[in-house]
């Protein structure tokens, strides 16, 4: 029998993808990462500009030079404290202690005042700064969680401050008229000086974190521990040194609320954790770690500033408003993180 050859099967040609068409995927594939980059960055930034522009249309009050010299002042104690916090969270930490710290930092000024200024201004930094080094040591060195050691330090910084003002029976006042105290209230062309140091440290540490390798190895640990290691990075020698910086931040940022309000106030910092970590994650900070900046943290301080002070515009409704409004602008910026990271991954 004569067996018939089988038919040879014909393949389409696969068609090719010509260069202009893989080139034109590839730069709209770069354009959308960029543009997620950008909204992760700056989106705090736009929300706040949309915000002070409609306020500024709706309360004529609001637009005044006046009052916004009011809310950054009032911003720039928190800002400086989020500072630190920034740095922290890029790390992939969280330092909880920050209020309780900012609290005694103000305390201590105040008490240290009598013997002048720079005892005023040095006996805090001592003291905040060793809280944060501690804390450092415990989670860089010990290994043990930041939420635990920094939720024991916030407990500790704040009984030290009770023993000091004998459970907040006694306050302690700053001279009027010293050197300290207009370090809190003195002014250049109307803008107070907390505006302008708080500025300028962000100024610095947004030199620091981008243009330094110290910021790059934030990252770099933020990112990755291990890989961080294997990279040869001093990554525990990394950790203790931003949570040392937030202690100094917080322990300074309550030293000039203090030289702000002539007194060491034994009840403020309370919740300030929460509005510094909010601030930076609305900021765009990753809570994860790894990825942040430090204008996007401005932005986000100015933005809570900026909602409290409409709030007290609005009259009818009281500060507690802040922070159901803080948690909804949380909620919102942790979905569009998370968002935008899956979008940077499938592009």
């Amino acid at each position: 029998m004569n067996e018939t050859s089988p038919a040879p099967v014909v393949q389409a040609p696969v068609p090719r993808k010509t260069p202009a068409a893989a080139g034109g995927a590839t730069s709209s594939s770069a354009a959308g990462q960029r543009v997620a980059e950008l909204l992760q960055r700056q989106g705090a930034l736009v929300v706040l500009l949309t915000v002070v522009i409609v306020a500024s249309f709706v309360y004529p009050t609001f637009g005044t030079l006046d009052n916004a010299r009011g809310v950054t002042v009032q911003a720039s104690f928190g800002a400086v404290v989020a500072l630190g916090m920034t740095m922290v969270i890029i790390t992939g930490g969280i330092d909880l202690s920050v209020g309780s710290v900012f609290a005694l930092g103000g305390v201590l000024a105040a008490w240290a005042s009598q013997w002048g200024f720079l005892a005023a201004l040095f006996v805090p930094l001592v003291v905040c700064g060793a809280i944060g080094l501690l804390n450092g040591f415990l989670v860089a060195r010990a290994g043990m969680a930041p939420f635990i050691v920094t939720l024991a330090t916030l407990l500790g910084a704040r009984g030290l401050l009770l023993a000091i003002t004998d459970e907040g029976a006694t306050t302690y006042l700053i001279p009027k008229g010293s050197a300290f105290a207009e370090l809190g209230q003195g002014s250049i062309w109307g803008f107070g000086y907390p505006i302008l140091i708080a500025l300028a440290l962000f100024g610095i540490g947004g030199l620091v974190l981008q243009r330094t390798s110290f910021g790059q190895t934030l990252f770099a640990v933020g990112g990755s521990s291990d890989a961080a290691n294997l990279m040869g990075l001093p990554v525990a020698r990394t950790k203790m040194l931003v949570y040392t910086l937030s202690g100094l931040l917080a322990g300074f940022a309550g030293a000039l609320s203090a030289a702000r309000l002539s007194s060491g106030v034994t009840i403020v910092g309370v919740g300030m954790e929460l509005d510094a970590i909010s601030a930076v994650v609305i900021g765009g900070t990753l809570l994860i770690g790894g990825a942040g900046s430090i204008s996007g943290t401005l932005w986000g301080v100015l933005l809570l500033a900026v909602i409290q002070n409409l709030i007290n515009q609005i009259g009818e409704l009281n500060s507690s408003y802040q922070s159901v409004v803080s948690g909804g602008f949380l909620i919102v910026v942790v979905v569009a993180q998370r968002y935008l990271a899956r979008s940077r991954r499938t592009t």
